[in-house]
């Protein structure tokens, strides 16, 4: 089994996605989602969010319903910085959300994380994951507010998109290290293939596995941002080929195991 922990539909006809390029202006839905999934194995997913509107994370949960299984849990936005639960009790589907998330790379406060008020948010969250997207220079205030709440899971995007070939590199593999010292941590293997200097990426990698180990790795395409780089089938194949040195239940752990236990799917 494999399960594509992190992936995104949209449809710009219906909403504005400031970030996004002409390059993906077409809408992904759950068709097209099929039609990449199943020829590449991929039994669940795990839906996540794009922009900081409730309504879009009431859509991916109708979607997940509407799935049949395919979509096994939902990321979707609410406001960090208010009662979360209070805005989670209005949606429909609720049970297929198993995580929040907010775009904090897109904060220029790189300390957005540590303020009070989002602290007080992800407190609430009760059994919600937390995913974190952030830069390199928001890795500290991730740690500091892993610290401030320990009880809460949370799942680092993207490997926190390791600055290849920059000066920064250094802080990124120190950053990360911190972070991953933190046993309620985990990390997706994701949405790597955009970031360019391919030939960097292997060493990012190496050192994903270093610090958070197989145990909590996530597999996931960040499809269909990916098709910016490569095609879907050989984002899996480029993927599941930086997992080869490991053991059968290690690689399942990453394809799989890891994805089900921390978004309870």
């Amino acid at each position: 089994m494999i399960v594509d922990a992190h992936h995104h539909l949209w449809d710009p006809a219906r909403r504005e996605y400031p970030w996004m390029g002409d390059a993906l202006r077409r809408p992904f839905g759950l068709e097209d989602l099929r039609t990449v999934t199943s020829p590449a194995g991929i039994d669940r997913t795990v839906l996540v969010q794009t922009v900081s509107d409730l309504g879009e994370t009431q859509e991916f949960l109708d979607t997940a319903a509407a799935s049949a299984g395919l979509i096994a849990g939902v990321v979707g936005w609410v406001d960090h910085t208010r009662d979360v639960p209070g805005q989670v009790a209005g949606l429909r589907h609720a049970e297929l959300l198993r995580g929040i998330r907010h775009q904090v790379e897109d904060e220029p406060d790189p300390d957005w994380l540590t303020r009070a008020e989002v602290v007080a948010g992800v407190r609430s969250a009760g059994g919600l994951v937390v995913d974190l997207l952030v830069r390199t220079d928001q890795l500290p205030a991730a740690v500091a507010l892993v610290d401030a709440v320990p009880e809460r899971s949370f799942v680092l995007d993207h490997g926190a998109k390791p600055p290849l070939g920059r000066d920064d590199f250094g802080w990124w593999r120190e950053g990360v290290a911190e972070l991953a010292a933190r046993p309620n941590v985990v990390c997706k293997l994701s949405g790597l293939f955009t970031l360019g200097h391919g030939e960097l990426l292997p060493t990012a990698v190496e050192h994903l596995l270093a610090v958070f180990g197989p145990g909590r790795l996530l597999f996931g395409t960040d499809w269909p941002v990916s098709t910016l780089a490569l095609d879907h089938p050989t984002v899996v194949e480029r993927t599941r080929a930086f997992l080869d040195d490991l053991t059968d239940d290690e690689r399942t752990a990453v394809l799989s195991g890891n994805a089900v236990r921390t978004y309870r799917l």
